[in-house]
């Protein structure tokens, strides 16, 4: 895996460009020199988290054959106040799926990625307290 990073402006926007040409545009605040055109560092983390857990719950769910519609997810990541560096200390992660699931199969889904799975969750829990959630939107 390998991700390469342009400087994009005189500041800290950055350019990042995976192997297969994506690109994200990362930033820092203005606190820090940053002029919000992009995600910041820590942000990418919590999107990380909820990118990987989706991707691991949409395929858990495809193999239990379950007819998932449509699945958002909120990540809320709480910092170590007054510190630095400043760690996430709690991050709770919220999922809506829509669809005609089934309850049990959906927690399935759910503590399987979180609790096994999802490479980002079990880096993040050396450090975090990680709680997750659900709701189901029936259709």
């Amino acid at each position: 895996m390998k991700i390469e990073l342009q400087r994009k402006n005189k500041a800290v926007h950055l350019e990042a460009v995976n192997e297969d040409g994506a690109t994200i545009q990362i930033d820092g605040s203005p606190a820090v020199g940053g002029e919000n055109k992009g995600f910041r560092p820590m942000q990418l983390l919590l999107a990380g988290l909820g990118g990987c857990s989706t991707i691991d719950i949409v395929g858990i769910l495809k193999k239990q054959r379950q007819e998932l519609e449509d699945i958002r997810v909120t990540v809320d990541g709480e910092r170590e106040p007054n510190v630095e560096p400043s760690l996430f200390q709690d991050i709770h992660v919220h999922f809506t799926l829509t669809g005609n699931l089934d309850e049990d199969k959906v927690r399935k889904a759910v503590d399987l990625s979180m609790e096994k799975y999802c490479s980002v969750a079990k880096t993040l829990e050396k450090t975090a307290r990680i709680t997750y959630d659900f709701k189901i939107v029936k259709q």
